[in-house]
């Protein structure tokens, strides 16, 4: 995948404003030339001069550390150098100034981590953990974000990839050398393999999604009818009264937004209006704004009033998205007399709580630290974006088209062409198999100097 830069790029690589220390990082051809320029003599590789910065007509700019690094041994695999001086803004621009004059140009956001991507130093997945690193606003998160630049996430990849091979390789065989007459309904190796597939991957995929909560933050929608108590939830999970509450039906007409902390993770909690027909046309479109929050969520909170008939929700399953996981949230049990607390029941997950008396939010706290993961002491292995979790999800569908194939006697051609379009999948995941607008939109989201 290495590809050579001819330009040479230069940017701030410290955060704008005063500081003790500023960074002007150059990588490229002609970054030493660029340094034995404005320094008149730049170090042994991977070692620390202390020199003086000059300008065209040789005054000093700035004096401080002067770093090397040739390639391929640096970050971005080519000939680095860093002018470390005091952190001003005006010492700073005039130094990246006096780089440019020399030839180097202004780098494109994220242009260093990218060309460490090109170049092969990095993969994919550790070039999006670094800007995931330097945006973690959370311990947990900052941990996560670390374990994937280790490479956590990209071995976990590989080892899946690699099984996939293995197991292309065996049916390709058979395909090609029909004489050996493999059978492959007869043949438990390929069906016990491709279970083990189909199971290791959804481990992946469940790692990954508590990664990309943790990095994100859950999506919380509180939905249900009017009335039900939806408001006063928002008001108690937020510790203020963010949300104005009523006995008139109907009060939420749009959808109010409040971001919470459980055990330090966000949780971006979203109040609805509430959802049934209406002929006000206000109310219509808060009702539309909830069904398309709906779609979007990570987990829903359906709400009723638990002072209505017993067994009654008020819940149809057609009005919710098929893949979004639900929370039943019994209300008002300081009136219905229902228990506080978690409901134990196999068909749905229901949480009896008094949103207006606090009753039962200790259980739905629990509930949805489980939801995040961060029950038992976990905190996830890697993080994790959407686009990861879509190209598992992808993987995760050929492999059942595959595991269909070979239950339904059909050709061994499919389960290859299946395996193959999985093993592709996890490849967009490590970036080695990517389109060049996936690659420009991941870096253009990093801060210049990165």
């Amino acid at each position: 995948m290495a590809r050579r830069a001819t330009d040479t790029i230069a940017a701030i690589a410290t955060p704008p404003g005063r500081g003790g220390i500023g960074i002007v990082r150059v990588s490229g051809p002609q970054a030493l030339a660029i340094g034995e320029v404005v320094s008149k003599r730049v170090p042994e590789p991977r070692r620390v001069l202390f020199a003086t910065f000059r300008d065209t007509e040789g005054q000093i700019l700035d004096q401080g550390l002067l770093l090397t690094f040739r390639a391929p041994h640096s970050f971005t695999g080519e000939d680095v150098i860093e002018f470390q001086g005091h952190g001003g803004p005006v010492i700073m621009d005039l130094l990246l100034e006096r780089c440019l004059q020399l030839g180097a140009r202004l780098a494109r956001p994220g242009e260093f981590s990218e060309r460490a991507y090109l170049n092969d130093k990095i993969d994919l997945t550790q070039a999006e953990a670094i800007a995931d690193l330097i945006d973690a606003e959370t311990r947990a998160g900052a941990r996560l974000a670390m374990r994937s630049l280790a490479g956590e996430f990209s071995h976990r990849i590989d080892v899946l990839r690699e099984a996939m091979i293995q197991l292309r390789l065996y049916v390709e065989a058979a395909i090609d050398f029909p004489e050996e007459e493999i059978d492959f309904l007869a043949d438990h190796r390929v069906a016990e393999d491709l279970q083990s597939l189909i199971d290791r991957l959804e481990k992946v995929r469940r790692s990954a999604e508590i990664g990309r909560v943790m990095r994100e933050g859950m999506t919380l929608v509180i939905a249900g009818r009017p009335n039900a108590g939806k408001s006063s939830l928002l008001n108690t999970l937020a510790g203020a009264e963010r949300a104005i509450v009523t006995e008139v039906p109907g009060t939420t007409r749009d959808t109010l937004c409040e971001q919470i902390q459980i055990d330090g993770m966000p949780v971006h909690l979203i109040d609805t209006a509430g959802l049934r027909d209406t002929d006000d046309p206000i109310e219509r479109i808060g009702v539309e704004r909830a069904h398309a929050e709906l779609a979007v969520a990570d987990r829903i909170l359906w709400v009723y009033d638990g002072t209505m008939a017993p067994g009654h929700a008020g819940f149809d399953p057609g009005e919710l998205p098929e893949r979004v996981p639900v929370t039943f949230v019994h209300n008002k049990v300081d009136l219905s007399g229902a228990q506080p607390g978690l409901v134990e029941d196999s068909t749905r997950v229901e949480i009896c709580i008094s949103a207006r008396d606090g009753l039962g939010m200790d259980a739905l706290r629990d509930h949805l630290r489980a939801c995040m993961g961060l029950d038992c002491g976990t905190e996830g292995e890697f993080t994790a974006r959407r686009r990861h979790l879509a190209a598992l999800e992808r993987a995760a569908i050929h492999l059942a088209d595959g595991q269909r194939a070979l239950w339904n006697g059909l050709a061994g051609e499919l389960l290859a062409e299946d395996l193959r379009l999985a093993q592709q999948a996890l490849l967009e995941i490590t970036g080695e198999f990517s389109a060049d607008d996936l690659i420009g939109a991941i870096f253009s989201s990093f801060c210049i100097g990165k």
